[in-house]
């Protein structure tokens, strides 16, 4: 009942069912019979007839269909008619004896009248009771009223909501590059226009990031010529102290931009995925960096593969084993399977993050501590880099401070073949 289309449906389940009931109490008010009492005057002016008839010529009485017995009929009393009946009875000024029964053989109503002289008129008389089975019917009525109420109601339901489903789909399927899918412009009018709109927003969104990253990328390669020159006045500096606070100062400018324009090629390359063991890339990348001098542990590594592009995986690994050991003081790496998901993690024992900056480390060129901009290395890009990758492989990265100190870094990537079976 929580989707939008359930609840049209019963809103308008609810509304017919309530209109139709309405109408039936309404209907049936307005049908039923009179009560007793409305009709017993008439009934007991025929009574009183046929009794003075029987009892003045009983041979033409019995000749006309008239029984004339010794004894009131057998049968279940009837209480409230017989009152009504005997209160008429008296009102027209013939205070006689009467009684209404029921017979046990059939369900017809008869009324034997005292004739005064120790026998009784017996006849039938009409029933106004409501026809047998009338429950049945009425529920067989109310359930054929809700089931066809409920499929036309789920049916306009569906048409209610169909640009609202088309909006949900188009969604869901957003690619790692904010893009929507193209949707057919096909169906009824509102559909199409829906349609179209959300290409026009596609196309448009399409168009502006491709243009930040032009403008991005542009940005970087153009820093190079003015960094250059400034490299090279720079070596005519005669203070030794002051040439290597200026090369610093243009080595990190450089490494920002070699990681913006490393960060736009990620966004945009279009290279196809492969299988790759991840068990056997974890463990590559580890020997690699130690090799360069960093403090990089191997843990458990369940044999693995993912769908990935192995380059641009193994540069976002590296991104965050170099991150863990940089500021950690150390990298513990495992790969586990979690599901239906590769899990691999990295462990520090760094001071740790913040939790209320847990989140925007990955934003680009952020800084938990600004003040060791300078003292540590890095231009900041390394954990959004590796996001945008591990993302457009339709995995997710998650960063947790462990106790008593220390981050847990956790990529999770949708496992192609376990090939540890």
């Amino acid at each position: 009942m929580n989707s939008l289309r359930a609840r049209f449906a019963a809103l308008l389940v609810l509304a017919i069912v309530s209109v139709v009931a309405l109408a039936t109490f309404a209907a049936s008010r307005a049908l039923q019979p009179p009560p007793p009492e409305a009709t017993m005057e008439p009934l007991a002016r025929q009574l009183a007839m046929l009794a003075a008839m029987a009892r003045t010529d009983r041979t033409s009485a019995e000749a006309a269909g008239l029984s004339i017995r010794t004894s009131p009929a057998q049968g279940r009393p009837e209480e409230r008619m017989t009152g009504a009946l005997a209160h008429a009875l008296r009102h027209i000024g013939l205070p006689q004896a009467v009684f209404v029964s029921r017979s046990r053989d059939t369900p017809v109503l008869t009324a034997s009248v005292d004739l005064g002289t120790g026998e009784w008129l017996v006849t039938d008389i009409p029933d106004m009771r409501p026809p047998p089975g009338v429950w049945t019917i009425l529920a067989g009525w109310v359930l054929l009223i809700v089931t066809g109420s409920a499929a036309v109601s789920i049916f306009a339901a569906s048409k209610i909501t169909r640009p609202l489903k088309m909006l949900e789909n188009a969604a869901s399927r957003i690619g790692p590059d904010g893009v929507l899918a193209p949707i057919p412009e096909v169906g009824s009018g509102d559909v199409r226009a829906t349609a179209h709109a959300l290409n026009q927003l596609s196309s448009r969104l399409k168009s502006a990031m491709e243009s930040r990253m032009r403008l991005v990328a542009a940005a970087g390669h153009d820093l190079r010529t003015p960094m250059t020159r400034m490299r090279l006045r720079a070596e005519f500096v005669t203070d030794d102290e002051e040439r290597e606070r200026w090369l610093a100062d243009l080595q990190e400018l450089d490494t920002i931009a070699d990681s913006a324009i490393r960060l736009v090629r990620e966004e945009i390359g279009t290279d196809e995925s492969e299988t790759v063991r991840l068990d056997r890339l974890v463990h590559e990348m580890a020997g690699e960096l130690r090799g360069h001098g960093h403090k990089v542990e191997i843990g458990e590594l369940v044999p693995l593969s993912v769908r990935a592009r192995p380059v641009a995986l193994t540069r976002a690994l590296r991104n965050l084993v170099i991150n863990a050991a940089t500021h950690g003081g150390g990298a513990a790496v495992s790969l586990t399977r979690q599901g239906t998901s590769a899990a691999l993690t990295i462990v520090d024992e760094g001071p740790g993050i913040p939790e209320e900056l847990l989140e925007q480390v990955f934003e680009p060129f952020f800084r938990v501590d600004a003040a060791r901009r300078k003292t540590m290395p890095g231009a900041g890009l390394g954990l959004a880099i590796a996001r945008e990758i591990i993302e457009r492989f339709g995995g997710q990265i998650t960063l947790a401070n462990r106790k008593p100190n220390g981050v847990i870094q956790t990529v999770k990537l949708a496992i192609i073949v376990d090939e540890g079976n």
